[in-house]
């Protein structure tokens, strides 16, 4: 694998932080979860501009292609993950600007088919924050969701957090769901990201996702929902945050009771927003 990328004379180290990548001196190699998805990233990533941030680019196989036999490689950026969760929604929001021009993605128009993956469960999910009853197209799908007591008292609150929605009229675009956990800081460089995980939500819903997982995971403060509280239609996009959320707690098979307690705290502090 290592030659198709032109890194046969380099010793791969495993990384931490690149979703199982090994580093190849300035380069690293990443296992990829969805072909298509992964392809997008890196053509989307090889010309994008974005103010004040670093993006990992793509390194093409000799023959040009950018995933092969389930990998893919990028440019090495240095730093780690940081619990600086306002710079990641501001990340976000800096992103975003730079996105919103993009074309949505055929696959994300798609409907999960059966066998079923991680990336299905994210999908599945998503539409689960949106449609009039959560989880009504999974319906005879084969998506079983979890029959622990967290995963049913997910779906519990998911149904009791439909009822509170509200018609929101923002523009969809192309956003990267998953920044939480992921921006990397260094020292006197600007925040790097090393992939796009991408969903065709407002803009705001994206940051909307961050605070929720700072909130249940990584001990941000309550005052996180009000910082950000000038983003369109704020609210909702927090309250569907947290049910898309509550829709990958009940339907992945690696949910864990420990998650679900900081998910449900969020849940409850959003409710008594609205």
């Amino acid at each position: 694998m290592r030659a198709t990328f032109g890194l046969s004379e380099v010793t791969p180290i495993e990384l931490g932080d690149w979703d199982g990548g090994w580093r190849c001196g300035d380069v690293v190699l990443s296992p990829v979860a969805d072909h298509a998805r992964a392809a997008w990233s890196a053509k989307v990533r090889e010309t994008l501009e974005v103010d004040g941030v670093r993006l990992a680019r793509p390194v093409r196989a000799t023959d040009g292609r950018y995933v092969v036999a389930g990998w893919r490689a990028d440019t090495f950026l240095e730093g780690t993950p940081e619990a600086r969760h306002d710079e990641v929604v501001s990340v976000s929001m800096r992103l975003h600007q730079a996105t919103a021009q993009l074309e949505r993605p055929r696959f994300l128009s798609q409907a999960p088919i059966a066998p079923w993956v991680d990336v299905d469960v994210f999908v599945a999910a998503d539409r689960a924050a949106w449609e009039a009853v959560p989880l009504r197209s999974l319906r005879g799908g084969g998506f079983v969701p979890m029959s622990s007591p967290d995963g049913r008292h997910s779906l519990d609150i998911l149904a009791q957090l439909s009822t509170l929605r509200k018609p929101v009229q923002l523009p969809m675009q192309l956003v990267h769901g998953d920044l939480f956990g992921t921006v990397l800081f260094q020292p006197g460089l600007a925040p790097g990201l090393t992939d796009i995980t991408p969903y065709w939500r407002p803009a705001s819903w994206a940051a909307g996702v961050i605070v929720v997982d700072a909130l249940s995971w990584g001990g941000a403060d309550p005052g996180l929902l009000d910082r950000w509280s000038d983003l369109p239609q704020w609210d909702q996009m927090l309250l569907r945050a947290v049910m898309f959320r509550l829709a990958v707690h009940a339907l992945h098979p690696r949910s864990t009771p420990e998650a679900f307690t900081g998910l449900a705290h969020t849940a409850d502090m959003i409710r008594l927003m609205l």
